[in-house]
């Protein structure tokens, strides 16, 4: 069941985060950009407002949360309703996908993973920009994700993981990015986006749709 309640609920609160911690959202928004295909047509799996959408050129976001759609489209996003595991898109129909914080509340990563490879072209990139566990603030977060309505529910994952389950997806040719130095509190400035990983708590990868797989379900309309 997608994790929506608290993202319907405290919208208020999910939209102040931007604005208290506006130098970690634009880190966040650069490390990603430097991986965004510089053509092509995209989408975003949990949209959520179009924080990263809009600033990123994409025009197309699936969302499960009602109150998040509105926003999106208030922002001019057209959004679909769905999860990451049962995306209400045809095959090979973007040429990259991007989630953004959306890896820790899925459901079911791999069954997401396989439909983000589903609805790619051949060649087509998936970027998934997230906080890795093993980093400070990862740590942070799972210490008091008891504390915060959003990250109650979630799910962290290690940088290793997830190129380990985007590969086991169908994924290759990664690329990193990375970016967060510091703790929140501590950041006064945009922080710089650095190539790799390792030392930003918060990462994006992009992998390449590469192999093919065995299709485990049939087109969507």
């Amino acid at each position: 069941m997608a994790k929506t309640r608290p993202f319907d609920e405290h919208t208020p609160r999910y939209e102040e985060w931007f604005e208290h911690h506006e130098h970690a959202y634009r880190s966040e928004l650069e490390a990603v950009r430097k991986l965004i295909p510089d053509k092509g047509n995209g989408i975003e799996i949990g949209v959520g407002s179009g924080r990263f959408a809009v600033p990123l050129g994409i025009n197309t976001g699936v969302e499960p949360s009602e109150q998040m759609r509105r926003l999106a489209e208030q922002r001019g996003i057209e959004t679909l309703e769905g999860t990451g595991e049962n995306l209400p898109v045809g095959d090979s129909a973007y040429s990259y996908a991007l989630m953004v914080t959306t890896l820790c509340f899925l459901d079911d990563v791999k069954e997401a993973f396989s439909e983000v490879y589903r609805i790619l072209e051949p060649g087509g990139f998936f970027i998934n920009g997230f906080v890795d566990r093993e980093s400070p603030l990862g740590k942070v977060y799972q210490r008091h994700k008891n504390e915060n309505v959003f990250y109650r529910d979630a799910v962290f994952y290690s940088t290793d993981e997830v190129v380990r389950l985007m590969g086991e997806a169908g994924f290759d040719d990664f690329r990193f990015t990375q970016t967060i130095f510091h703790l929140l509190p501590e950041i006064k400035n945009v922080e710089p986006v650095k190539e790799g990983y390792g030392e930003g708590s918060f990462v994006a990868v992009r992998g390449r749709k590469g192999r093919t797989l065995k299709p485990k379900r049939v087109s969507r309309p």
